[in-house]
């Protein structure tokens, strides 16, 4: 048989490692070639170019694949193409820039997104707020957002961690650092690199942030200009009447938020359902993901790429999100229907994108600070992380575009 493509299956009969699945993809776009994204095609496969070393590299990293004749492949695009069929192949034309938002230092919880990247093997570049406010986000195409608090409240860890050292220490640190930067608080020198990335997606980045880094960032832009931090977390009283300040116009998913007056309470505000949810036990915590037409709304189709339509549910400090305080123009890519909440959200902003997923660890139910991290060679197939990475190579898919 004459060789001319390699389909790496992502359904969930054919494919035994998934994560890696999307290394590989990742890897041949970095070789200047071009790969099909089979939207809802046998879980969402990749049709790659043949040659030995891509063979040799999936044999290598353990993901499956099946080789095709010339005709064979033209014969699966054809049934793609077929306007009776809710499939489409988007081509992806070259590796997306990575950068992660995070502190240097080591924290005490794992990033999921961190994890993933190098697990798939795919390589990302870490900034944190200097870099930031030096306007380096320029030179990536995707960025992530850490477990963050963009408030300036230390990630409301205040009412159980105030005497721990880790928290003392991180303080101490974040202080310093927004010093040398030229604020005369935390607060104010986040919002600033809130205003960065604010900037940097409507000029044409992909934003994705997961767990307190979501609510967190709307609640900073919502309160540009107004102290809603009390004085163990800045030092003065934060302005009176703070709440009816926020302007919601200004925020990228979320409005009509209540803020969390109580320092004390692991809790930003009303966007997140953690405490609204107690009637969801662990062995029925699912969500599932919305189901769009590959060919008239590719990007959903693609974000949602995955061999089971369920996904296990999981904890985290921002775990769903309250449905009416999403604003209309944001997708909602999955939800928990009978909890009423959404668990991945989505929508543009200017010539940018951005994804917010609620939940700390997708293979971690209830993630607590200090836990050991999770080993991703024992979840290789997660439909939760591949949500992570159906984001990593959507930017892969779109034209070159214009930075401002």
């Amino acid at each position: 048989m004459y060789a001319s493509s390699i389909l790496i299956p992502m359904d969930d009969e054919s494919q035994i490692n998934h994560l890696k699945a999307y290394g590989i993809t990742y890897w041949v776009l970095t070789k200047q070639q071009k790969v099909q994204w089979l939207l809802n095609y046998r879980g969402g496969s990749f049709l790659l170019p043949d040659g030995d070393n891509i063979r040799k590299e999936c044999q290598i990293r353990g993901v499956s694949f099946e080789i095709l004749s010339d005709s064979e492949a033209q014969k699966i695009l054809e049934t793609i193409s077929s306007p009776s069929k809710n499939q489409e192949a988007v081509v992806l034309e070259k590796a997306p820039k990575i950068a992660v938002y995070s502190p240097k230092g080591n924290q005490p919880w794992d990033d999921a997104v961190t994890m993933v990247l190098s697990y798939a093997e795919i390589p990302y570049v870490t900034v944190y707020d200097e870099e930031v406010l030096d306007n380096k986000l320029a030179l990536y195409d995707w960025l992530h957002l850490h477990h963050e608090d963009f408030t300036g409240q230390y990630g409301k860890f205040y009412g159980a961690y105030r005497a721990a050292p880790w928290y003392l220490e991180g303080k101490q640190q974040a202080e310093a650092l927004a010093s040398k930067l030229g604020f005369s608080k935390v607060s104010e020198e986040k919002g600033a690199v809130a205003q960065k990335i604010r900037n940097y997606v409507i000029g044409g980045g992909f934003m994705f942030a997961m767990c307190s880094a979501t609510d967190s960032f709307d609640i900073a832009l919502a309160a540009d200009g107004v102290d809603i931090c009390e004085p163990m977390f800045d030092g003065d009283a934060s302005d009176p009447n703070y709440q009816s300040r926020l302007d919601y116009d200004k925020t990228f998913a979320f409005t009509n938020f209540i803020l969390e007056r109580n320092p004390s309470r692991y809790e930003f505000s009303s966007i997140d359902m953690t405490n609204k949810r107690r009637n969801v036990p662990k062995e029925s915590d699912y969500f599932s993901l919305m189901d769009f037409s590959a060919k008239w709304d590719p990007v959903p189709t693609m974000l949602c790429q995955n061999h089971t339509a369920l996904v296990k549910g999981f904890m985290g400090q921002t775990t769903s999100f309250t449905r009416e305080q999403i604003k209309p123009t944001v997708m909602v890519l999955g939800e928990n229907r009978i909890n009423g909440e959404a668990r991945y959200i989505h929508g543009i902003k200017g010539k940018g994108f951005f994804t917010f997923y609620g939940g700390h660890d997708p293979e971690d139910y209830q993630h607590r600070v200090g836990d050991p991290k999770t080993e991703l060679e024992l979840h290789p197939t997660s439909p939760g992380y591949r949500l992570i990475l159906n984001n990593v190579l959507f930017p892969a898919a779109r034209k070159k575009k214009q930075k401002t």
